[in-house]
């Protein structure tokens, strides 16, 4: 396959985790892999390069302007004025879907989703993608011959440095966007958080509706911070309201894969699973020894997550 662009997704210039997941698989699919970036290029060119992009063609400072619109009205220039790649590849995140969905539109060409792996089938990009809560994966193709746009779930692939110098940085000028363009970035709220980010951690405690009540959840907070963890949850304590959504993990929550992943009053069901069931080690926690968590779990304890979270919380502590 000839060359593949990758949306490349930056904050403070630091290369988002999902983007060198990307890199990773699309330098084994292309004979050229090159990355799209709304912002300044040379800020990312180094590790971009790291992780195997021969190229970052870049917008610059776009002065406080959304990203979706004019990354997708630049790359859609781009390609209007002849350069050709294969695919484009997208992370599917709030950035990665606005882009590739305007994308779309521009060229008016279709988008493969959720996809959790990619092969070339005799020069034919195909996508496999979960169905039916994860059960099954089916494969999809493109049918025409335009540029294939691609959302790529998180923790799909690991990222792996290629031992590349730094990118090339090359200008992608953003057209004329008219009124959509005069929308403006005027402050940004970041989340207050302790310990690491869901979605890197090596170790993750989430929390279910087996815990009985919103102030039961400390119990998952005091453990993750002994082990060094994130804390995570289950999608019915979050519409529940007992802890915001970032905590979400699942098919409509975030995709994880840590070393150990812990499950104290998750009965399982098929929209969490999704969303961790790649983890390196499952240990679940709860009363029901019926509990679908059981089925995928490395090791199960049935009993009271009230009773086996404070001993271990205790024994922990014993250790120093």
């Amino acid at each position: 396959m000839g060359t593949i662009w990758v949306h490349a997704e930056a904050n403070d210039g630091q290369v988002a985790s999902i983007t060198l997941e990307i890199l990773a698989k699309a330098r084994t699919m292309a004979d050229t892999v090159e990355c799209v970036h709304a912002g300044d290029g040379d800020a990312v060119a180094a590790e971009l390069g790291a992780h195997g992009a021969s190229t970052v063609h870049a917008t610059g400072d776009l002065a406080g302007g959304l990203a979706g619109p004019a990354l997708s009205s630049a790359i859609a220039a781009a390609i209007a004025a002849g350069s050709s790649p294969s695919a484009v590849f997208f992370g599917t995140s709030q950035d990665g879907r606005d882009v590739a969905g305007r994308l779309s539109v521009k060229l008016d060409a279709p988008v493969i989703t959720n996809v959790v792996d990619l092969d070339d089938d005799g020069g034919a990009l195909v996508g496999s993608e979960p169905v039916f809560g994860g059960t099954i994966n089916v494969r999809t193709r493109f049918t025409t011959d335009k540029t294939g746009i691609v959302l790529i779930r998180p923790k799909s692939f690991t990222a792996e440095p290629s031992g590349g110098g730094p990118a090339a940085v090359a200008p992608l000028a953003v057209p004329d966007l008219g009124a959509t363009g005069g929308a403006r970035v005027v402050n940004r709220h970041v989340e207050e958080s302790e310990g690491p980010k869901l979605d890197e951690a090596s170790i993750v405690v989430s929390g279910g509706r087996g815990l009985g009540e919103a102030e039961k959840y400390s119990m998952i907070e005091d453990l993750a911070k002994a082990l060094g963890g994130a804390v995570g949850a289950s999608r019915a304590i979050v519409d529940a309201g007992w802890v915001p959504y970032s905590y979400q993990v699942g098919q409509t929550g975030k995709v994880v894969k840590p070393d150990v992943y812990i499950a104290a009053g998750i009965s399982g069901a098929t929209q969490h699973m999704v969303g961790m069931k790649g983890s390196k080690t499952i240990i679940a926690v709860n009363k029901d020894p019926e509990a679908p968590i059981f089925g995928i779990a490395d090791l199960g304890v049935v009993g009271d997550v009230h009773k086996v979270l404070p001993k271990l919380l205790e024994a922990l502590a014993a250790r120093g």
